[in-house]
């Protein structure tokens, strides 16, 4: 028979016992060292959830897959929590607790930091924003709820995310959208980029009108931004001075769309045989802001 050095028989041990969590005791010693983090088994049931979890779903079928995982393979990544009230507050890994709650599981490998509800809520929506994405939706209200609740701007959220300042400010822009159109981008039914285009448009009516339309042709967002261009397009024109329906080319119609596409906004190009002028039309001080941020990229 093989001896084997007590020091590997131990490791083999704490790794058993983690597989185990029934057998350790109520408050066992760090167990892993990750990146100069300690890492304690934590019992299940002194973690609560956080209050600044910017998903508003969890997928069921998703969460029963991980839970199946975690029960063949334990948990891989150690959840985050902090020191609350006697007790410990999640910060990221809610769907790694969840799924442990699941399966039984007693306890679960967790990093303990100490941090401010700020810095709380920024690393709950960098990790929701790492790991399985937000919708649209989701992202905008995680980005306002930063700017309300703790005064950050577009620029120091984007230092803190790492999200250009020009795509959170145009996922913010999404909250503009009536209350039915935010549902429909939840539910899949629209695309951001459908809902870009509708915010060209300036009435809550108008938008509502388009977006029937988009989902009952089942439009893309080129054909959105087409059918778009078509209702603006009346606006081109007075009743007092009618006039023809202005000709584009075809690749200056092109370049229009390609610019409202980027910018968010309605553009019209005006050429007259390779020299002209770019109508670029804003609807705040913010769309402007982040235009002219856009454009001197």
């Amino acid at each position: 028979m093989t001896t084997t050095p007590s020091g590997p028989r131990k490791a083999l041990g704490r790794g058993l016992e983690s597989l185990l969590p029934s057998r350790r005791p109520a408050e066992p010693p760090p167990t892993a060292h990750i990146q100069g983090q300690s890492v304690r088994d934590l019992p299940v049931t002194e973690i609560d959830p956080n209050p600044y979890q910017t998903r508003a779903h969890i997928d069921d079928q998703a969460l029963n897959e991980l839970a199946a995982s975690i029960l063949v393979n334990g948990i891989v990544q150690p959840i985050v929590v902090r020191p609350m009230n006697g007790r410990f507050q999640l910060i990221a890994g809610e769907r790694r607790w969840r799924a442990s709650q699941k399966i039984g599981r007693e306890f679960v490998p967790a990093v303990i930091k100490q941090v401010s509800n700020e810095q709380a809520m920024e690393m709950t929506i960098v990790e929701n924003l790492q790991r399985e994405g937000l919708n649209p939706m989701e992202e905008a209200r995680a980005f306002d709820r930063l700017s309300r609740e703790f005064n950050l701007t577009q620029e120091q959220m984007s230092q803190k995310t790492g999200k250009d300042r020009a795509s959170i400010a145009n996922l913010m822009r999404l909250l503009r959208l009536p209350e039915a159109i935010q549902q429909s981008i939840e539910k899949g039914e629209l695309t951001a980029g459908h809902a870009k285009v509708l915010l060209m448009l300036d009435s809550p009516e108008a938008i509502l009108a388009a977006a029937q339309k988009i989902r009952s042709a089942s439009l893309s967002v080129r054909q959105t931004e087409e059918l778009i261009h078509r209702l603006l397009a009346p606006q081109d024109g007075t009743a007092q001075d009618p006039k023809p329906q202005r000709v584009v080319d075809p690749n200056v119609r092109a370049a229009e769309q390609e610019l409202q596409r980027a910018l968010g906004v309605r553009v019209t190009i005006r050429d007259n045989k390779g020299k002209g002028k770019i109508i670029i039309e804003y609807a705040s001080l913010e769309d402007f802001d982040r235009i002219v941020e856009t454009l001197s990229k």
